[in-house]
């Protein structure tokens, strides 16, 4: 039999870039490896809906097993890939099996990141990443149970805001200055701190972590300024780690994840990398090297990769775009914001606005939005659409909510 393709990872990237192989036209063999013992999952729901909907949850599968076995992939669960031997093409697995392939996907994601403090072991300081994860929050997410929630970033205040509509009292702990230091403006981190303090939520910004001692009634979290916060459960949200251990015990380059160019391949070329997992060169930025922990990332990367495993040469420029969903706010950022020298607003209804990033040469690189429900979605997919044409759009036409991004494109 053919050696075939063989994915490793059963996330978004894992599962969009299988099905997009049989999209494309491959029809030789096509297996997919994942850890958990589910169909491959949405992980975006993990911090809100599954925390607070009425309804027990159950995983948002992205296919059905069924689905697999019309498409002809084969879908190996809660097993491990442990090694790959690169010299003769072929995965081991840890129940001692082994996969040969042609072409090698890794889209292994990333992992929470643990803090390097005494007491982060403790049995109730927890992270989220998997759906059993969300259930064991969703439990401890009581009314009146103290939580405390570390980072101030994406995850920990959509942990925090579902916390708290369960009725926990919460209290972020933010080390930096502000909340949501890394890619998003004061402006827009301004109004979601303003709305977790109108729900209760305590915020401590500018003090780092010392320690999480264990009195007896529950976790004590220590900062380095000597103030201490009693928790009954204490959630790390402090960012996620690149899954690179399998290909960095393959000799695979490494750079802030898996480094592969702009096509998605490693520095093998039978081998490429999608999602969490890898960094790559942004063409849209001047071949600046990031990583994104991002749905649509992975879902784009994904697709991308399969294409490139079947010859395809075109480069992956997608426009970044990231959102959170906090109470009724939902933000919005398209690109990277801090390739903008300046930033002009266009205000919207309800209290909504837009902030569009300029570079020196007066090039659109980023957008960040932020209003009740869906008010900014339309306006950042336009300008998600202008940075990727790269325009030099009027100012004054953006800072007018009279003049429509629309007719900016067709300008």
């Amino acid at each position: 039999m053919h050696p075939g393709m063989v994915i490793v990872g059963a996330g978004e990237a894992g599962a969009r870039a299988a099905f997009a192989l049989r999209e494309h036209g491959w029809s030789g063999p096509v297996t997919l490896v994942g850890e958990e013992p589910h169909a491959p999952y949405e992980r975006p729901p993990l911090s809100k809906a599954a925390l607070i909907g009425e309804a027990h949850p159950t995983p948002r599968y992205i296919v059905g097993e069924e689905r697999f076995a019309g498409e002809g992939i084969t879908h190996i669960a809660d097993r491990i890939v442990t090694t790959i031997d690169r010299r003769l093409r072929h995965v081991g697995l840890n129940d001692g099996s082994t996969i040969a392939y042609d072409k090698l996907l890794l889209a292994t994601g990333a992992t929470p990141r643990r803090l390097p403090i005494p007491g982060a072991d403790h049995p109730a300081c927890v992270t989220l990443r998997r759906f059993e994860d969300a259930l064991h929050l969703r439990e401890r997410f009581r009314p009146d149970a103290r939580i405390a929630v570390i980072g101030g970033g994406f995850i920990g205040l959509e942990l925090a805001a579902s916390a708290r509509q369960r009725g926990s009292d919460v209290t972020i702990l933010e080390a930096l200055p502000r909340l949501l230091s890394r890619g998003v403006p004061p402006e827009i981190a301004e109004v979601v701190q303003e709305r977790h303090l109108a729900a209760g939520v305590a915020i401590l910004c500018g003090d780092g972590i010392a320690a999480i001692e264990d009195e007896g009634s529950g976790p004590v979290v220590r900062l380095a300024g000597g103030k201490r916060i009693e928790a009954d459960l204490v959630v790390l949200g402090v960012g996620a780690v690149p899954s690179t251990t399998l290909a960095q015990s393959a000799g695979l380059a490494i750079d802030n994840g898996i480094a592969v160019d702009d096509r998605l391949r490693t520095s093998d070329e039978a081998i490429h990398a999608a999602g969490d997992c890898c960094s790559f060169p942004l063409p849209l930025y001047g071949g600046r090297r990031v990583r994104l922990e991002s749905w649509r990332n992975a879902q784009e990367q994904g697709t991308h990769a399969a294409r490139t495993m079947l010859g395809r040469e075109d480069p992956f420029d997608a426009v970044p775009w990231f959102w959170s969903d906090q109470y009724e706010l939902s933000l919005q950022v398209a690109g990277l914001v801090d390739e903008g020298r300046r930033a002009v607003r266009r205000d919207g209804p309800d209290g909504s606005f837009i902030l569009f990033h300029l570079d020196d040469e007066g090039r659109l690189v980023a957008a960040s939005g932020i209003g009740p429900g869906n008010l900014i979605a339309r306006d950042i997919r336009l300008a998600e659409m202008l940075i990727a044409r790269r325009a030099r759009p009027d100012i004054a036409a953006l800072a007018d909510p009279a003049t429509r991004l629309k007719s900016l494109l067709a300008a």
